[in-house]
């Protein structure tokens, strides 16, 4: 769907009306987006839709999603939230699940930052590496 150089402001600056503090207020995109469809001035299901992209953007941009092969002590899930919150923000919501196919170390996903310091991606990695090295060898040598 093809979104009109106007709408994209007035969502724009509907965004940036229901965020307090650097921080999206939950309430006032409720608010806004009850109003939009109660006045429905011109346009307004365009406007609503690139609203509703900018809140989901701005949403995932405020989530962070820790991965582990194993339960993390509360000890290190503390460290690892203070170290999240001190790069992103305070207003990031975290949340930690296992994941045994990265077999050890970490994977943390904020937004569209990844952060993959498991053994899976370093054993892609190696064998990528190996690859490269056979191909370099074997294949383009000839």
């Amino acid at each position: 769907m093809k979104i009109s150089k106007q709408a994209q402001r007035d969502a724009r600056q509907l965004f940036r009306s229901c965020q307090v503090n650097g921080l999206l207020d939950e309430n006032r995109v409720r608010q806004t987006a009850s109003l939009l469809s109660e006045k429905r001035p011109r346009g307004y299901v365009k406007t609503l839709s690139r609203l509703h992209r900018l809140v989901k953007l701005d949403l995932e941009q405020h989530a962070a999603r820790v991965e582990s092969a194993t339960p993390l002590p509360a000890e290190l899930q503390s460290e690892v939230t203070n170290e999240i919150k001190k790069k992103y923000g305070a207003g990031v919501s975290i949340s930690f699940s296992q994941n045994p196919a990265l077999i050890g170390g970490l994977r943390i996903q904020v937004g569209n930052d990844l952060y993959d310091g498991s053994v899976k991606m370093r054993l892609q990695k190696l064998e990528e590496s190996f690859l490269a090295k056979f191909y370099e060898q074997h294949i383009a040598g000839n």
